[in-house]
């Protein structure tokens, strides 16, 4: 028997009340899982656009950043 079968096996002997509160709580973790895929694709493609860069020459030194307030 898989997992999937186990879990509507599981289910579908609990009260249409539970039911639904199983249904909200697989909905919430698919969530989270869809939020963690998409954090992981930003991340790594930020570090893919950030790559090599610690390696490049700054026209820029720290006067230039510095602020004077006169």
């Amino acid at each position: 028997m898989s997992l999937a079968e186990k879990i509507m096996e599981y289910v579908q002997t609990l009260p249409e009340s539970k039911q639904v509160e199983v249904l909200g709580f697989v909905e919430y973790l698919r969530s989270k899982a869809e939020k963690q895929e998409i954090k992981d694709w930003t991340d790594l493609s930020l570090s893919s656009a950030m790559r090599g860069i610690e390696e490049e020459q700054t026209p820029y030194s720290l006067n230039d950043i510095k602020e004077s307030f006169s």
